[in-house]
């Protein structure tokens, strides 16, 4: 596997975002302050625009903030019943527990800091008429990004392919996919595993991969086993969105068959989602809903109380507390991690 636990003895963070001013860094012994009035709490997503992409001469000094003390820092996103994001929680309407044990939230923010993102796009031969349908939902969820995000593109098939390396120039991603074709077969884990080894470059501390594919996987090296272990290591969010026969339909494939639960099931170990289109019209829709989740999420910060460097796997599990007023609210995050080892 390429993750390389010991490295977490600095910094260990979920998505390796700190977070922006204004939060809480309280010391984790001291008791919660009691909540104030119930905010205001709005449920409307916030659509970013695309301005031209320029160089900030203040992300490169943001990816290098490193700090003393272990800090698991966790993503979050909020929905409500009819799946609209929920913005304006405040720290006491969380709650988290590591292995069963609940731990004291010392961070919390709820700002749109920059993205570094993994694109992984899918050009086999059954793609041929999803094509430009998919070229739509990359320039939607393009959209949604702000100046110091960046990008990169994989194209994968038979073998995966890095087309455009890390950027912050949209046009330059959308210009290499109009020339797509479609052909040969799907090497899907393939991508991702380039994907994520690729995400190593990334300059933000909050790094996310989208996948948009339309079946099962039928020609990779790495197995689904190998690629479910890489996941739960990375710090990176996968989603995952996948164009799909009918249910009723009698030209899908054992690997189509099971590429809705090898996303879904890839896409929940790191807190993010997957979102299966049987419609191509919904497609643009879609992709630009999973670019405003990543600019509505909450990231919860806390110091582990288990401080063993024992490099196993810690089990995560977030809890909202009902805010007044409101319907019952789901929330998604990473499932665990890797405790640094000795």
């Amino acid at each position: 596997m390429f993750a390389d636990r010991t490295r977490c003895s600095l910094l260990l963070g979920l998505c390796l975002m700190l977070p922006a001013g204004g939060q809480d860094r309280g010391d984790p012994k001291q008791a919660p302050s009691q909540p104030g009035p119930e905010p205001r709490v709005n449920i409307e997503p916030r659509l970013k625009k695309s301005p031209d992409a320029e160089e900030s001469p203040d992300a490169s000094r943001r990816s290098n903030i490193r700090i003393d003390t272990t800090v698991v820092l966790v993503p979050v996103s909020v929905t409500d019943p009819l799946n609209r994001f929920v913005t304006g929680l405040e720290k006491e309407h969380f709650k988290v527990f590591e292995d069963k044990i609940e731990q004291h939230i010392s961070q919390f923010s709820s700002e749109d800091a920059p993205l570094s993102v993994g694109i992984v796009f899918d050009t086999s031969g059954s793609m041929g008429a999803k094509l430009q349908k998919a070229r739509q939902a990359v320039a939607q969820f393009l959209k949604t990004a702000n100046p110091e995000d960046e990008f990169f593109l994989v194209q994968f098939n038979d073998r995966p392919n890095l087309v455009m390396p890390f950027t912050r120039n949209t046009e330059e991603i959308q210009n290499r996919l109009t020339f797509t074709q479609a052909k040969g077969r799907t090497a899907l884990l393939d991508g991702i595993y380039l994907a994520m080894n690729q995400m190593k470059k990334a300059h933000n501390p909050r790094k996310a991969i989208l996948v948009i594919s339309d079946g099962g996987d039928n020609s990779s090296r790495y197995t689904e086993s190998e690629i479910k272990n890489a996941v739960r290591e990375a710090d990176v969010q996968l989603y995952a969105i996948g164009i799909y026969e009918p249910m009723a339909s009698r030209n899908r494939t054992a690997e189509e068959l099971n590429g809705p639960s090898l996303l879904n099931e890839l896409a929940e170990q790191t807190g993010g989602r997957s979102f299966a289109i049987e419609n191509l019209n919904e497609l643009p829709d879609v992709a630009a809903k999973v670019g405003i989740e990543l600019r509505n999420q909450y990231v919860i910060g806390y110091s582990p109380k288990n401080r063993d460097r024992d490099g196993k796997y810690r089990r995560i599990k977030v809890t909202l507390v009902q805010p007044r007023g409101l319907p019952p609210l789901k929330a998604f995050f990473r499932l665990g991690y890797y405790a640094p080892s000795r």
